[in-house]
């Protein structure tokens, strides 16, 4: 059974909470495809996938659904290949489009988990917004780029953060919207001062074991989530 060992470890019924789950995942870079990864492997049934972007040569050093042979293709398209090729009989819905505010449907009461992958702070403002407004629950990932340790990652309350200036700005941002709590994912490491002449500094720079480390503490604190829930 492809599940024999995970069962081992937390049980049949806990096995069977994370195959009828489903988990919505929005961003699918080198956090949320690391995420993926973690949460296709534990058994999760159920994907909502949500990315706009096709995989660029750029993101091989970090994400996993990145190689030479997707270079092109919808990371969506890619991610709903993987987890099949992992879970043959997992079900796998896929949006390729930007969330934005003003986006329609996707998020309802069908999703057990939302998890925030994703770099702008509106469209991350709004999945925590439509997550309270539908009691899912939902965690968040800081900034992970431009740094170097990835021992440095916490699992926090929004409002327990420092070092991350991303975290700063959603505190802020959260607080004057009378939200009072957030589970994330962040970093202690102050963020690298980059000064190479031929880095774009728009562009945060990047390593494969800080995102992909992030991406599997998020998976973790989902899965323990999720078998925690009273049946």
């Amino acid at each position: 059974m492809q599940f024999l060992r995970t069962e081992s470890l937390i049980g049949k019924e806990n096995v069977n909470k994370l195959k009828n789950a489903t988990v919505a995942i929005f961003g699918l870079g080198g956090v949320g495809s690391y995420v993926l990864e973690g949460l296709a492997r534990a058994g999760i049934g159920n994907f909502i996938l949500v990315d706009k972007d096709e995989v660029d040569i750029t993101n091989i050093n970090r994400q996993i659904i990145a190689t030479h042979k997707t270079i092109g293709k919808p990371k969506v398209e890619v991610a709903k290949e993987r987890v099949l090729s992992i879970n043959p009989k997992a079900n796998v819905k896929i949006y390729q489009e930007f969330f934005r505010p003003e986006t329609e449907g996707i998020i309802d009461n069908s999703i057990d988990y939302i998890v925030d992958a994703i770099d702008t702070v509106t469209a991350k403002i709004e999945l925590v917004i439509r997550a309270n407004k539908l009691n899912i629950p939902i965690i968040s990932c800081m900034g992970t780029g431009n740094k170097l340790d990835p021992t440095k990652f916490e699992v926090s309350d929004i409002y327990k953060t420092s070092v991350c200036p991303l975290a700063k700005v959603m505190r802020k941002e959260l607080k004057a919207r009378n939200i009072d709590k957030l589970k994330v994912v962040y970093s202690k490491e102050e963020p690298k001062n980059i000064n190479l002449s031929n880095t774009n500094k728009a562009t945060p720079a990047s390593i494969s074991f800080v995102p992909s480390v992030a991406g599997l503490i998020i998976a973790g604190e989902v899965v323990n989530d999720l078998i925690s829930q009273k049946s």
